[in-house]
């Protein structure tokens, strides 16, 4: 299946993080860790940067500073183009998932394709915020048939970009709005499969186990603080 409307990852993360009548994010989601693990993968799978591993780091390189013509990629190509020193993939996902008025920009640019609409609610009649409610339903729904078709087949018919959001989605609670439970546990093994990168080339392979591991490391950090400061 072919990918929606040319969405890059980070904005097919951010259409799976919202719910689609609120527009605000999925509980339990850890959206910002799921939008920086997805711009460093589409870094990766076009060349723009590469991994480099030294004394068990595993180092971003600049490959080619071209643009994407997509303000956020572009900016993180900017980035890692600018700092003079070699930084190993935690230092950029954080730096990434740390981009100003991330979420909000990446929904912004999906209203700019019709796909959300841009709005304001207030939180206890007090405060305001932007929600971005979903207005046209398909490449979401293009995205999920992707997902499913992936997990709950036994397909080798899947792109990298497929496997990659489906690694990233598992780490982040994303897949658990996509699947099931009782899903979830019976193709475990699946799973499993997929987010190793067995069935997909060496390039997304080793996207997939670099981002697997900065992420998972994003995603615990903020809990293994909040239980030895409590």
């Amino acid at each position: 299946m072919s990918r929606s409307r040319d969405l890059y990852l980070h904005e097919e993360i951010m259409l799976l993080s919202l719910k689609d009548s609120e527009g605000t994010v999925e509980f339990g989601v850890s959206y910002h860790q799921a939008l920086a693990g997805a711009i460093i993968s589409e870094l990766l799978l076009k060349n723009r940067i590469a991994i480099n591993e030294e004394k068990k780091k595993k180092l971003i390189t600049l490959k080619n500073s071209k643009p994407f013509g997509d303000a956020i990629l572009d900016e993180c190509i900017e980035m890692v183009s600018r700092e003079e020193k070699t930084k190993d993939i935690n230092h950029w996902l954080y730096k990434f998932s740390s981009v100003k008025d991330l979420k909000n920009r990446v929904a912004q640019g999906l209203s700019h394709k019709g796909i959300l609409k841009e709005d304001e609610d207030r939180v206890l009649f007090i405060f305001t915020r932007k929600i971005f409610p979903e207005t046209d339903p398909g490449p979401e729904r293009l995205i999920k048939q992707r997902v499913e078709n992936a997990v709950m087949t036994d397909t080798e018919d899947i792109t990298p970009e497929t496997v990659i959001l489906i690694s990233i989605a598992k780490q982040t609670g994303i897949l658990r709005t996509i699947i099931d439970k009782a899903a979830m546990k019976e193709r475990k093994d699946r799973i499993d499969k997929l987010t190793s990168g067995e069935i997909i080339g060496v390039a997304a392979k080793e996207a997939i186990e670099a981002v697997h591991a900065a992420v998972m490391v994003a995603c615990i950090m903020p809990v293994i603080i909040t239980t030895t400061t409590t």
